[in-house]
């Protein structure tokens, strides 16, 4: 007998969307099962044909865990019209996703997985996960900027949440976030003047760029899996 499984799951775990993008896609009769409008809670097997946006979806794969250190330059879509889109540049056999883009200018730590569930965990702001990052700017870091850039700086119609900022050299800092609003580095420095010349992501939560040469992507070891999954089981 195949082993039955909630579509919302199946979808999770094929690399589609999180369970609960899931549950929206059936909501709004954008999934089928051999051919037929899916429902909540449906439960499916291998054997069911199932299509979402009418792209049929393969079998539950195995789960897929990648760091990756982003080149600049690098586009974070699989948009096949974008010439330098990320999913064409990884080639990657099994489909995956990133939790949490950079910008195109950007570059640094990204972890791709086809892990939906892990993915829409991670991606909760009030969760304020952190991401570290170093910054280049174009002139002489003050006191003033870091505690300015720590303190909150006023973007997009709301305030930034306090962070922690430390000065690396003398137009070199590193920032710690705990939420991810657009361009949000490059929109902070803005404000008081600065412009970025070079952005890196160090660090996400638990996992650290290290020495990850640029353009390669390596698994994740099962530490730090395992601690991943535990900071997010504690929320």
């Amino acid at each position: 007998m195949e082993k039955e499984t909630r579509l919302n799951k199946y979808l999770s775990e094929s690399g589609i969307c999180s369970r609960r993008e899931a549950d929206r896609l059936i909501e709004k009769n954008l999934v089928c099962v051999d051919g037929k409008p899916a429902v909540p809670g449906q439960r499916v097997t291998a054997k069911n044909k199932i299509t979402v946006n009418g792209k049929s979806i393969g079998p539950v794969q195995e789960k897929v865990f990648l760091l990756f250190n982003k080149p600049k330059g690098i586009v974070c879509t699989a948009e096949k019209r974008e010439p330098n889109n990320l999913m064409d540049y990884l080639n990657y056999p099994v489909r995956i996703t990133y939790a949490g883009r950079l910008d195109k200018d950007s570059e640094g730590l990204m972890l791709l997985t086809n892990d939906g569930d892990l993915i829409d965990k991670m991606m909760r702001a009030r969760n304020r996960h952190e991401k570290e990052y170093r910054v280049t700017v174009d002139h002489p870091i003050t006191d003033e900027f870091l505690k300015d850039m720590a303190g909150g700086v006023p973007i997009l119609d709301t305030v930034t949440r306090p962070c922690e900022v430390t000065k690396v050299s003398k137009n070199t800092f590193r920032i710690v976030l705990t939420q991810g609003l657009n361009r949000q580095i490059r929109r902070m420095c803005e404000y008081f003047h600065y412009n970025v010349v070079q952005l890196k992501r160090v660090r996400i939560m638990n996992l650290h760029l290290g020495n990850l040469p640029e353009g390669q992507t390596r698994p994740l070891t099962n530490r730090e899996k395992e601690e991943l999954y535990h900071q997010l089981e504690q929320e």
